[in-house]
């Protein structure tokens, strides 16, 4: 039995309007449109997942997960550690 997104996304839609979230359309060839999941998307690719070859689920999990925080990180807006400098003087 197959439980690709076509099957899986109206059940997912129903949730996100049940819970007060309105879902928006992002076409296909139009990456403008979210940029920042452009990025991570374009980022993810290149530094770990086509440079690690994973075991098991699990140990993609651990290794993305590392990968995600460290990326959080570093890819914050400068302005973020202007505010946390002003904070600290």
């Amino acid at each position: 039995m197959c439980y690709g997104p076509e099957f899986s996304s109206a059940p997912f839609k129903d949730w996100l309007l049940r819970v007060g979230i309105k879902p928006i359309q992002i076409y296909p060839g139009s990456p403008w449109e979210n940029g920042y999941n452009e990025r991570f998307n374009g980022t993810l690719r290149p530094e770990i997942l086509n440079s690690e070859w994973f075991a098991t689920t699990r140990q993609a999990q651990t290794v993305i997960n590392q990968w995600l925080r460290q990326y959080n990180r570093a890819s914050q807006h400068p302005s973020v550690y202007v505010i946390e400098a002003k904070r600290f003087c």
